[in-house]
């Protein structure tokens, strides 16, 4: 909601990060280190995807609820990163049941298929949301995506278009890397991220040589894979091969959602921190929110990178209170 409670494109953000939290670094990790979310228990459902792989659903329920929100988490995150228990615990607290979903290998078990995820892969998406229309319980479906995320929500609502099942009725995404090579380029020029960036490729890389079978497929080995020093590299070698893409610059332009967020159909919320230490100036999707009533895009100046920090409403953070707010002014349950 934005001037006197009227949805503009671009919207005036109200978020102020705690003053203690001085630079997007800091609101970054700050989260990671010191939030935790007590009272959310899942319940595990394992589901079958079309190629006989698996999906492991975790299902947050109330007694009586027609609405749920479907939670995409970040690059090797789960349905246990607290960005993601918040908002079920929100959502739970205003009679929404929740279904985090785990991309293939982040559920705690490798999956089978010599596939894993990436921004583009939609496709495991469209059958969690399949699976839950055809339980024929909920009226009402909203949409949360984290960063990697954030992309394939948004890149599924461009790709589905009208064709969007009814019952979806919303979407909201955080901290999302619209433009890749603009991100990918930004990311790896600022020295701090080198942090981020050994983390990331520290579980990826586990997770990689794990597979023999695969490391055959990509003619690689694990001194080649322990080489591997940043994403570049990562999405060309590994990345694009898996998944079907000639090289990094094809998978980059492919999965990009910025290019298909003119074609989403329902309000979507877009928020992008200015100072993101992972987005290039290409992920603040300004024109794409000029040209289609149904995007809201929002910059705060500050929340870092799936940060959001704030003590006002605890123990839920202003994204939580945010997309609450912003499915309320138009359609959450009475």
């Amino acid at each position: 909601m934005a001037n006197g409670g009227v949805l503009l494109p671009i919207i005036q953000s109200t978020y102020k990060s705690p003053g203690f939290l001085a630079n997007g670094h800091l609101q970054t990790i700050y989260p990671f280190l010191f939030r935790r979310i007590k009272g959310v228990t899942y319940k595990r459902e394992r589901i079958s995807t079309p190629d006989e792989d698996f999906l492991d659903l975790d299902w947050s329920k109330l007694q009586s609820s027609d609405s749920l929100l479907i939670l995409s988490h970040g690059l090797e995150g789960s349905s246990k990163r607290n960005y993601i228990l918040g908002m079920v615990k929100l959502f739970n607290q205003n009679n929404i049941d929740c279904l985090a979903w785990n991309y293939r290998s982040c559920s705690g078990d490798m999956n089978k298929k010599k596939i894993f995820y990436h921004h583009g892969m939609i496709e495991d998406l469209e059958t969690v949301i399949q699976h839950v229309l055809a339980l024929k319980k909920y009226k009402k479906i909203f949409l949360v995506g984290f960063s990697l995320g954030g992309n394939i929500t948004c890149n599924y609502l461009g790709k589905k278009g009208k064709n969007l099942p009814k019952e979806i009725k919303g979407a909201s995404v955080f901290s999302t890397p619209f433009d890749l090579f603009s991100a990918a380029k930004f990311f790896h020029k600022r020295k701090f991220n080198k942090v981020y960036i050994y983390r990331f490729l520290r579980s990826l890389k586990k997770k990689i040589m794990m597979r023999d079978e695969l490391l055959a497929d990509l003619k690689l080995n694990e001194f080649k894979i322990r080489k591997i020093k940043n994403f570049h590299q990562w999405d060309e070698l590994i990345t694009a091969p898996l998944h079907g893409f000639k090289n990094k610059n094809e998978y980059y332009e492919k999965s990009c959602s910025k290019t298909i967020l003119g074609k989403i159909k329902i309000p979507t919320l877009l928020v992008n921190a200015k100072n993101d230490p992972f987005l290039g100036p290409g992920c603040f999707p300004i024109q794409e929110a000029l040209e289609n009533p149904n995007i809201f895009l929002e910059i705060p100046e500050g929340g870092g990178h799936c940060g959001f920090t704030s003590f006002e409403n605890k123990p839920f953070y202003w994204s939580e209170i945010r997309t609450l707010d912003f499915f309320n002014s138009f359609s959450l349950p009475d």
